[in-house]
């Protein structure tokens, strides 16, 4: 994970707009696999080269594909992974919660068009189709190659984020499902920093799975749940090193009123304990933005660095570069600035098929990101 002395470096998490024909391709694709395989590919790579190109041109130091080449962050593992015939489990819609009914509606509205099939595991977890994944890796590395920039990275969902999402009907508990999983993904993980990449781990479960796979259980209970997780995931990548990783926690990037959000403060110890070498999370939408002051009373580990969300992915407000800056200082404050890297809250492009944030908007306010990075190291190196 490249780290800096000099000026504060700046990334985004993962997912960004996906031009139409792109998604259009992708859905297809979910309805009749391999139908438009080769049409699909030559749409991912232009559209990869774009990203990239708009990425650069924002400023930004670490970058990646954005994840152009998938229906969305996780489910395309159904098809790559042996085990997973069984019925599909529907998504989650709306905020999971009752008493919002003009909200659901909203959010129905928006996830309509997005991958519904999530096929649950009825068998034992293996590798089926080992070709897309270095196919995704090789197309990948193509076109970053010469970007000139800090860093690249790609992201892979981790074991617990794939038990979430996809459910278990095969193995006797949840625990052989996820460490199955982990035995299973370590080999993608593996191939992903062996290629040149920072892996990110996409770990969503360890926070937004509190207040909807595991609602039904108190915060003790909770946390040992996550604190499995977290085993893991640390078994998955015990042969890679902790500085070419790092891992994304969040709430989800679904808009709502996030007030049954678990506390950072509630979780940060255990997701502190897994190996990847920095943790992003969000810190700039309103739920959660205040939640800087915890690293008044938490020890950052040695090595460790954090990518606080300081842009916020859900909103089409365009964050002024002061405040973008403010954001950064704050954490560099707790933690010193060579530890922070500025980041987003979330994708911008989670799901094909759902946009939350104009894609025009999406580069004004990475170019935002950027420039108030550039404030922050004025005052801090």
């Amino acid at each position: 994970m490249e780290r800096s002395n000099e000026r504060v470096l700046t990334t985004h998490t993962g997912s960004l707009p996906r031009p139409q024909n792109v998604v259009d391709l992708l859905l297809d694709e979910e309805e009749h696999p391999g139908d438009n395989t080769a049409e699909l590919d030559k749409a991912a790579r232009a559209a990869i080269s774009d990203v990239i190109n708009s990425q650069v041109k924002a400023g930004l130091d670490i970058i990646n594909d954005g994840e152009q080449a998938r229906p969305d962050y996780t489910s395309h593992v159904k098809d790559r992974l042996a085990g997973y015939d069984g019925p599909s489990s529907p998504p989650i819609v709306g905020t999971g919660e009752e008493g919002f009914p003009e909200l659901n509606e909203l959010l129905g509205f928006l996830f309509a068009s997005t991958p519904q099939h999530r096929p649950t595991c009825s068998g034992p977890i293996g590798w089926k189709n080992w070709d897309a994944v270095e196919e995704d890796i090789s197309r990948a590395s193509a076109l970053l190659k010469n970007t000139n920039t800090k860093e690249t990275f790609m992201t892979s969902p981790s074991p617990g984020q794939i038990s979430r999402y996809l459910r278990n009907v095969y193995y006797p508990t949840e625990e052989e499902y996820i460490f199955a999983l982990a035995q299973a993904m370590s080999r993608e993980y593996e191939a992903i920093v062996e290629a040149g990449f920072v892996l990110q781990l996409d770990c969503p479960d360890l926070a937004l799975s509190r207040h909807t796979v595991f609602r039904h259980l108190n915060l003790t209970d909770f946390r040992k749940e996550i604190g499995m997780h977290v085993s893991a995931l640390n078994e998955a990548v015990k042969n890679i090193p902790s500085e070419r990783m790092r891992m994304h926690v969040c709430w989800s990037s679904t808009l709502g009123p996030h007030h049954e959000d678990v506390p950072l403060i509630d979780i940060l110890d255990i997701v502190l304990k897994g190996k990847p070498g920095a943790v992003s999370f969000p810190g700039a939408n309103p739920r959660h933005a205040h939640e800087w002051k915890v690293w008044k009373d938490v020890n950052l580990p040695d090595g460790k660095v954090i990518i606080p969300g300081v842009i916020d992915s859900t909103s089409n407000f365009v964050e002024h570069p002061e405040l973008v800056a403010d954001r950064i200082i704050q954490y560099s404050e707790m933690v010193g600035a060579e530890n922070v890297i500025a980041g987003v809250d979330c994708g911008f492009g989670t799901f094909a098929g759902r946009l939350q944030v104009d894609r025009n908007i999406v580069w004004m306010k990475l170019e935002s990101l950027s420039k108030g990075a550039k404030l922050a190291s004025e005052k801090l190196f």
